[in-house]
């Protein structure tokens, strides 16, 4: 019998509601010997993983779950938060069941993170990943041997002599979860009152939590709900919101946002799962095609260096595109991508005359009465100027 909508939810929430170290648990209880690869935000080659026969888990901080007692020994006090609950996840021997951690050219922090682990559990399998910082034409190239590398930890880690072929169907099966997350998106925008963004996070954040086979038949099961939904349009504007593409902010944060009279018709929430606007389509050359997906098929963002376009341009496009009356840049404390980012969009939107709100979070916020009146006036400002 087919789920309801409400009751995917219901499972979704009740995923993200397991501490992520229970869920690897959880993961090794059926299959003993799955061997769980930790992926810190925002872009990891999931694909890589996958076909060496082990778990990609989206490690993404603490959240509410957990207080830092430990980390802040090892982290100054104004490093952001994702990056001090994600060790302190590994000092309180929550990650017991996680067998790697890699970690990406994200930030300073996110580097330092690496090492911190690499030092702190030598049990742990630590690879670290340098993605290009120059998008020159021999960046394919690097970028080549780079995914050649990590593919070889990752068959060293399982044991497993995984082929051409086996990365031509993870590939595949990436690009049809894909796939849906942009249909899911389509159909928000489209039609905002319809699925709202706290439930679309729900369904992006349980496919890091799960086998990528398991989120496929989930949302093909949730889309069709989704669509046939009725719902009426509420008095509400259009709004992207941009920024959150590492530290994710927490459920009921994105639900005050919409209550106080936003449709997010468009995020970065998740980004690096998601990273591609196109399939990647292996034909024959899995590697080369994941290494040219990155390059030249996947979104601009705050972690990823490309001088070959401007960086705030994606943003003008995407509100355009989405028919958006105007942009939330809502920015995990501390976050220096994003702050620096911020700058150039600034000037960007307002050259553009697109109204914006600039919002700091944290993902250990419980009280959101400040946020919600300062999106409630700017809302108000734009429905009643």
């Amino acid at each position: 019998m087919t789920p309801s909508i409400a009751e995917i939810l219901d499972r979704c929430r009740e995923l993200l509601a397991t501490p992520v170290g229970e869920v690897a648990a959880a993961q090794k209880a059926k299959n003993p010997d799955t061997r769980i690869v930790g992926c810190f935000p925002a872009y990891t080659p999931v694909e890589l993983i996958h076909a060496a026969g082990a778990l990609p888990l989206g490690v993404i901080g603490g959240g509410n779950q957990i207080e830092i007692a430990h980390a802040d020994s090892r982290f100054q006090s104004f490093i952001c938060s994702i990056v001090k609950s994600t060790l302190e996840l590994g000092l309180t021997d929550r990650l017991a069941a996680v067998d790697a951690m890699v970690f990406q050219s994200i930030c300073d922090p996110a580097r330092n993170l690496a090492s911190v682990f690499k030092r702190n559990f030598p049990r742990l399998q630590i690879e670290y990943m340098h993605m290009p910082q120059n998008m020159s034409p021999r960046a394919n190239d690097y970028l080549l041997a780079e995914y050649s590398r990590i593919f070889d930890a990752w068959k060293a880690l399982t044991g497993r002599a995984a082929t051409d072929q086996d990365l031509e169907r993870s590939i595949g099966l990436y690009d049809r979860d894909r796939g849906l997350m942009r249909e899911l998106y389509r159909l928000r925008c489209e039609r905002p009152e319809r699925v709202s963004a706290a439930e679309s996070y729900l369904l992006m954040r349980a496919g890091t939590l799960m086998p990528v086979e398991e989120h496929i038949e989930l949302l093909e099961a949730a889309l069709p709900g989704l669509e046939q939904r009725a719902a009426k349009p509420r008095d509400r504007i259009r709004v992207v919101l941009e920024g959150s593409f590492c530290e994710q902010p927490s459920l009921d944060l994105i639900d005050r946002l919409e209550e106080a009279g936003c449709y997010l018709v468009d995020d970065d929430f998740l980004l690096g799962w998601r990273f591609f606007k196109r399939d990647v389509s292996a034909g024959g050359e899995p590697l080369r095609a994941l290494a040219d997906a990155y390059l030249n098929r996947s979104v601009y963002s705050g972690v990823k260096h490309d001088l070959r376009e401007g960086k705030a341009k994606h943003l003008i496009d995407k509100v355009k595109e989405m028919k958006a009356e105007a942009v939330v840049i809502l920015v995990a404390k501390f976050c220096e991508p994003a702050l620096f980012d911020y700058v150039l969009y600034r000037k960007a939107l307002d050259q553009a005359g697109i109204p914006h709100l600039f919002l700091e979070f944290e993902e250990k916020m419980w009280v959101f009465d400040r946020v919600r009146t300062e999106v409630e006036t700017f809302v108000e400002s734009m429905l009643f100027e």
